[in-house]
């Protein structure tokens, strides 16, 4: 009963209504994480290639593929993905990517449902990739 009546106390009430407003913004970035389909920095991602041996998937269309990818990235071009997921790896993490973060957001999530459990798409895409100043390649 003293904690209810510590709670509804006027003198409290402004403590309670900060506290309340200060947790509902520290869970709100964590939430909207959990939404995107838990995307990677191009930090984290070449940690993860190199600690884990993930495998690069571009899903951009081939033309933009050719203009410049990540070395060593696959070329699976979205519309393509159904048919080409079976020559995809199970057993590694797949790093999807793709111009901006959207659409391989769409497709880790689609490769998961397909049983690819470790299918992760890059924050932001080769926009980012390009913006942390990271090296592309026009070869393969």
């Amino acid at each position: 009963m003293d904690l209810l009546q510590f709670l509804l106390d006027k003198n409290n009430i402004f403590i309670v209504a900060v506290t309340v407003i200060s947790g509902v913004m520290l869970a709100i970035p964590a939430l909207r994480k959990g939404r995107k389909g838990s995307a990677i920095s191009t930090g984290e991602a070449i940690q993860m290639v190199n600690q884990r041996n993930a495998v690069w998937i571009d899903v951009r269309p081939t033309e933009q593929f050719q203009a410049g990818h990540i070395a060593q990235a696959r070329s699976v071009p979205a519309a393509d993905l159904e048919q080409k997921a079976a020559s995809l790896p199970k057993n590694k993490p797949l790093i999807v990517v793709c111009d901006n973060g959207r659409d391989s957001a769409r497709a880790a999530t689609k490769l998961r449902t397909q049983g690819f459990a470790d299918a992760v798409p890059l924050e932001g895409g080769m926009r980012a990739w390009s913006a942390a100043n990271l090296p592309v390649t026009q070869k393969g």
